[in-house]
């Protein structure tokens, strides 16, 4: 479900897929070829929320904040909430974690399932994020990078495919 709020209706990219069963509301922009799955929720009640291309955001999210950036090729995975201020590019969030306000995550960075990224914090590129509260374990791999492109890139052909359906 679209819906516009207070006279702002989200603007979306015509190769973008939506499910049915998202609701997505307000000033929110969603870039090329990115999907928002089922039962996901994004809240544009305030300043303007981004989603780049090729961006997956998977079943049961939430995305909400004032002035959040999500980058290019970012799969945000299962479960997900995320409150803070801009992701990478090329970054994946695991089902489950948190990803708190006045916080950022940079470019190809991995955030394992279940962690909590914490209000005000700065999580390098290429950081390999997990815990409760969330720290820097290593560094993110070429090949955890090119795992999570890929990962990117599969959602989009999937998502056609519901696209294709009528869905």
């Amino acid at each position: 479900m679209i819906r516009s709020l207070r006279g702002i209706e989200p603007k979306i990219a015509s190769t973008a897929w939506i499910s049915e069963a998202a609701y997505v509301v307000g000033n929110v922009v969603i870039g090329e070829y990115s999907s928002i799955w089922p039962g996901v929720t994004i809240r544009g009640d305030g300043e303007l929320i981004t989603i780049g291309n090729h961006v997956n955001v998977q079943e049961g999210s939430v995305v909400h904040g004032d002035g959040l950036v999500i980058e290019d090729y970012v799969s945000i995975g299962h479960c997900v909430v995320v409150h803070g201020d801009r992701i990478g590019t090329g970054s994946l969030l695991g089902n489950n974690c948190t990803f708190l306000t006045e916080s950022t995550i940079g470019k190809e960075c991995l955030i394992a399932s279940n962690a909590v990224v914490l209000s005000n914090v700065d999580v390098p590129d290429r950081s390999f994020v997990a815990g409760v509260p969330g720290s820097v374990k290593r560094a993110v791999s070429d090949e955890q990078i090119e795992q999570m492109r890929m990962t990117a890139e599969h959602l989009v052909e999937r998502a056609e495919w519901f696209k294709e359906s009528g869905l």
